[in-house]
């Protein structure tokens, strides 16, 4: 038998939420890791891009001084929010324990459900574990560019017959330069989810209403935004 407060920790309404929120996060990203959909969604566009990319680059020969300009914008956006990340997991912890006085705010708002002190620490502990997976994913992707700032320097020069192994390495060198956006777009993604999950605070339906809203907003900018298009020449 478990102890009371844990056999009634999670009310039916907050299972169903967290269930709900759980296969919503985790569904979305296999379907965009999806070979069909992904290479019809807004990820997959920008992908041929960094392609294009990166075969110009091969051609640049020694002036490459644009290429590594673009490269440390982008990798300086995935220091700033892994420094983000860690911020919020350290604001998250020092607030662990106050479960009473939060939920007693809380209780003045109208139609917000009831909670108890050891339930709000199971919300708090979720936002957490989303800020630690978005800080390993933006520390990762920040890696990442820097490999990627070494397979640009390592760019074989074009030379009569050598094209066939540039190309290779442009290749190559845009799927790193892919992997390095494809875990800062998951780090992104989960400060999205952390929205959501601020919901279940105030009510396990309003967590249920945030995740689905979060799931739109995504699924219109990954399948059906005016950039997506743009950037597929599709026009």
């Amino acid at each position: 038998m478990l102890p009371k407060d844990i056999a009634t920790l999670f009310m039916p309404l907050d299972a169903l939420a967290l269930g709900y929120f759980l296969i919503a996060a985790l569904g979305y990203r296999m379907i965009e890791r999806s070979t069909f959909l992904g290479r019809r969604s807004l990820v997959g566009a920008i992908q041929e891009q960094r392609v294009r990319w990166m075969l110009n680059m091969s051609a640049r020969g020694d002036q490459r001084t644009l290429d590594v300009i673009l490269l440390n914008t982008l990798v300086q956006g995935n220091a700033f929010f892994a420094s983000t990340t860690a911020i919020a997991i350290g604001g998250i912890a020092a607030i662990l324990g106050s479960g009473e006085r939060a939920q007693g705010l809380l209780d003045r708002l109208p139609y917000a459900a009831p909670s108890t002190a050891l339930m709000w620490e199971v919300k708090l502990m979720l936002i957490m574990a989303i800020f630690i997976f978005a800080f390993f994913k933006f520390a990762w992707a920040f890696r990442l560019g820097h490999y990627t700032a070494i397979m640009i320097g390592s760019t074989p020069e074009r030379a009569s017959g050598s094209e066939g192994s540039c190309d290779a390495h442009a290749y190559r060198t845009a799927r790193v330069a892919g992997l390095s956006a494809e875990h800062s777009n998951g780090g992104l993604r989960s400060f999205y989810y952390a929205i959501a999950a601020l919901a279940w605070f105030y009510h396990p339906i309003a967590m249920i209403v945030a995740t689905t809203w979060v799931l739109l907003i995504l699924i219109r900018r990954d399948f059906f935004s005016r950039s997506r298009r743009l950037i597929l020449e599709d026009v």
